[in-house]
Formats: C-alpha cells, structure tokens, sequence
C-alpha cells in the first residue's frame, strides 16, 4: 500500500518515464504491443473501481445534456473536419485520416486517471467514457461513409463491439468488487488504486510508441510537423473546452471535460483498418500519446487553479 501511495503521489513522473521508455526502447515496445488490449481492460476496471457505480450515473435530467456532447465530440466535429481536410486537400492522407480518427473516437480508457493526476473531478470523465464507448457504432458510421477507409465495413461495428464488451466486463466486475468490499471506498485504498492506475499507463505508453523511436532514429522530417499538429489539436481542444465550461459556470466539470475532448481513443479503430493504413498510421498514434501523457503536467495548475 505504502508503495502504490507513493507511485499515486508521483504518478505524472511515472507517465513522463514510460514516454521515454517507450521512445528509448523501441525494441521492447514492439515486444510489449500484444499488451495493450489487456491493460486497456484493467484501466478501465481501475477506474470504474475508484468511482464507484453511483458516482457513474447521471443525476435526473442530465442525460439529454451528456448525450449532446457525445454527439458534437464524436460526430459533428469529426464530420467537419472532413469537410475542411476535403477542402484543403488533405482527407485522404495519414494525417488526415488521424485527426478525424481521433475525434472521431471516444474519450479514452484511462480519461479518469488523467482527470485524477490533474486535479479534476474524475466523475464526468468516467460517466463520458461509458457513454462515448455506447454510442460508439452510431456516431462512426457517418464518419466511415464519408471517409471510406475500410476494406469490409461491418469491421468497425465488429472492433466497437469488442469495446462495448470490454466496458460491460471491466465496468461490471469492478461494480461487483466494490460492493463486495466496501472499504474500497475509504481514501487510502483509492490511493493505492490511484497508483495502480498510473503505473499501468505508464506501461501501455510503451507499447503505443513502438513506431516513434525508429522513426527519431532515422530522423524522418514527418515527425516533428505530426508532433507539433497532435500537441495543438489535443491542447487546444482540452483549453477551449475548458473555458467553455467555465464560462458556463460549470467550475466542477470544466477541467474532466477538457480532458476529454483532447484524449480521445485512437487506439480502438486500429483493429478494423487495412493492415497497410495500420502499420501508416502507427507514427501518429504514437505521437498522439505525447499531449496526452503529459496533460497532468502541462495543464493541471491550470485546471486547479481555475477549480
């Protein structure tokens, strides 16, 4: 317990190692990538664990507000995009097919780690992940007939439902674990879960940046111009969301859903696209990992600050 308060109290220095990590050893994060789908299972149970099942659900009256911010996060302004990379020219290039991918998906796993590291209410961003995973199949679809990218289209529905699935096993048997032992609730064993959720992200960024080293290593010009893109595209969402809540006197909720509107889950489309555009689109995926690992140390004085 001692040691897994001491991972929570220095978790952002944790995640900053396992960027590096990932970068240095390109050999092991190549060795570490049949890891992902499994930690992606275990954060989320952590932090279904930390919230526990009544802080998940949405109070009366809530949920037509949340529904319609799923639907603006993961649909219309990933269908916009299109448009502006359509007229720029640039719909159907990697980078292009990356940014609306990436808002194209659902807040990601570990939303509510990153919510926690930061200093924000962990709540809205565990509640928006569940509903962002659940809508998933109906607010891809305008997006992949607009963007055809995929060789058989019941491909997505298929990897979505795998999430779903994912969601209905990790979410339920973290339900169950917390009613079982309601001491899971005290403050120092959401601690220890606090520092379990870190060091696992600090793992799995390992294996997200297995395509990133080489790529530093041979010096390829793309990189630098895509790290620059993914940190404005995840910053400025996060920072104009942000202040949008604020604006709205929604002091408590501001800062989780900035974090949500910049960390956006990538990751799960990998399984449905063509192994060519896979294996294309690896270099940003990687580097998407960059802004999003570092939020808890770039923006949360900022979030505490205005909290």
């Amino acid at each position: 317990m001692a040691v897994l308060g001491w991972l929570a109290r220095h978790g952002k220095l944790l995640l900053i190692a396992g960027l590096v990590a990932g970068i240095a050893f390109p050999a092991l994060a190549r060795t570490m990538e049949p890891l992902i789908v499994p930690l992606i299972v275990v954060l989320l149970f952590l932090a279904a664990l930390r919230i526990g099942p009544e802080a998940a659900r949405f109070r009366p009256g809530e949920a037509p507000r949340h529904l319609g911010l799923t639907l603006v996060f993961q649909m219309a302004l990933p269908l916009a995009a299109i448009g502006v990379l359509t007229v720029l020219g640039w719909a159907d290039t990697i980078v292009g097919l990356g940014v609306v991918l990436v808002l194209a998906g659902p807040p990601i796993t570990g939303s509510p780690g990153l919510a926690i590291l930061s200093g924000a209410d962990p709540t809205p961003a565990l509640r928006h992940l569940v509903l962002g995973t659940t809508l998933l199949p109906v607010t891809a679809l305008p997006v992949f007939w607009l963007m055809p990218v995929f060789d058989d289209p019941v491909a997505p529905l298929m990897a979505a439902g795998r999430l779903l699935l994912i969601v209905a096993v990790a979410g339920g048997g973290a339900v169950v674990l917390r009613r079982t032992f309601p001491r899971l609730g005290r403050p120092d064993a959401m601690a220890a879960i606090d520092g379990l959720t870190a060091l696992t992200m600090a793992v799995i960024v390992v294996a997200l940046m297995s395509a990133v080293g080489p790529a530093l290593l041979a010096g390829e010009a793309a990189l630098w111009g895509i790290l620059i893109l993914v940190m404005c595209l995840n910053f400025g969402l996060q920072v104009t969301v942000w202040k949008a809540f604020l604006r709205r006197g929604a002091t408590r909720s501001a800062a989780a859903m900035g974090i949500i509107a910049g960390n956006r889950n990538l990751a799960i489309f990998l399984t449905a696209l063509p192994p060519g555009t896979v294996e294309a689109l690896l270099l940003f995926v990687g580097l998407f990992q960059v802004p999003m690992y570092l939020t808890p140390l770039v923006l949360a004085r900022l979030y505490r600050r205005a909290g």
